[in-house]
């Protein structure tokens, strides 16, 4: 065989190995577009399920399997659909901010969600029983930032010093999926940790000094009825040990994100209660003790 021959058949060999590594890279990279497609598409229309059940107050009947990643993505759309009825961000919820919570839930950190404009009502609001698809109640607190200079803390206590209120804060929240299914944290991560509505108080000035830390470590709360019995009660060391705990977690979760706190910003801390069911042409107050001095801090909403 002549050496040209040798050569012409080398060549042949080369441009075939080559061809067929470029089909393989082409099917590879097409099997992996057509695996992001139908990714997608399968979680846009979850959002979409779920904006429709959370806008029509009826519970999700479908179980989800999600991982947490998967999870905040679904929420950030789910957010920004919600925010069309609802308004902006106004600030952040934590969820799960109680180990018992965490232990049951299979998670080790808590979960964040958003705030929106509307969200928001003032103490004494009228509301129906029925506000979400499956509503709960439960005592919260809400503290607001009142220097971006926050994001520059390292530790909670340091965060004390750039918050300029406290806000006594009754959650109305939306489990939204129907009670026969079993809740994992991702499943709750992607509805927004359940952000549905609450009840304002009037905000408290906050100092950076001792004895606010320890007012806000030490306060107790009682969510009592018309006729004056406690439905739940508990202590706000439920909150991580420490509420300022919860704000620099906030805080880190944003950052973790290059999302950053900003002045104004509401920060809801979590459940200091258990949950409590709402029935209708009820009233329900919530009382703060050790919020104020020698005072109790109290709200409440009226339920049709």
């Amino acid at each position: 065989m002549s050496k040209y021959l040798i050569l012409l058949l080398i060549f042949l060999l080369s441009a075939c190995t080559f061809e067929t590594s470029k089909i393989s890279s082409e099917t590879e990279a097409s099997d992996n577009n057509s695996t992001s497609r139908v990714t997608q598409n399968s979680n846009s229309q979850l959002v979409k399920n779920l904006v429709e059940n959370y806008l029509t107050k009826t519970p999700v009947d479908t179980a989800t399997t999600l991982t947490i990643p998967q999870a905040k993505q679904i929420q950030k759309q789910f957010i920004s659909e919600i925010s069309k009825n609802l308004g902006q961000i106004v600030g952040y919820k934590a969820g799960l901010t109680n180990p018992n919570a965490q232990q049951r839930f299979n998670v080790s950190q808590p979960l964040r969600g958003a705030l929106l404009e509307k969200m928001l009502l003032e103490s004494g609001a009228i509301i129906p029983a029925k506000f979400g698809s499956r509503p709960i109640g439960e005592g919260d607190l809400i503290v607001r930032v009142g220097s971006a200079e926050i994001n520059n803390a390292k530790t909670p206590r340091e965060t004390l010093k750039y918050l300029d209120a406290v806000i006594p804060f009754l959650e109305l929240a939306d489990l939204v999926y129907s009670q026969d299914l079993k809740l994992d944290a991702p499943a709750l991560l992607a509805i927004n940790v359940g952000a549905r509505a609450g009840i304002l108080g009037n905000p408290i000035p906050l100092a950076d000094t001792d004895e606010w830390e320890s007012r806000l470590k030490n306060l107790n709360l009682e969510i009592l009825d018309e006729t004056g019995k406690v439905l739940v009660s508990g202590n706000s060391s439920s909150l991580l040990g420490n509420p300022l705990n919860v704000v620099l977690w906030i805080k880190n979760s944003l950052q973790a994100e290059g999302k950053q706190l900003k002045k104004g910003d509401l920060l809801s801390l979590g459940s200091i209660t258990n949950f409590f069911t709402v029935k209708s042409n009820t009233t329900i107050r919530a009382q703060y003790i050790g919020l104020t001095p020698n005072e109790t801090v109290e709200i409440f909403v009226k339920f049709e």
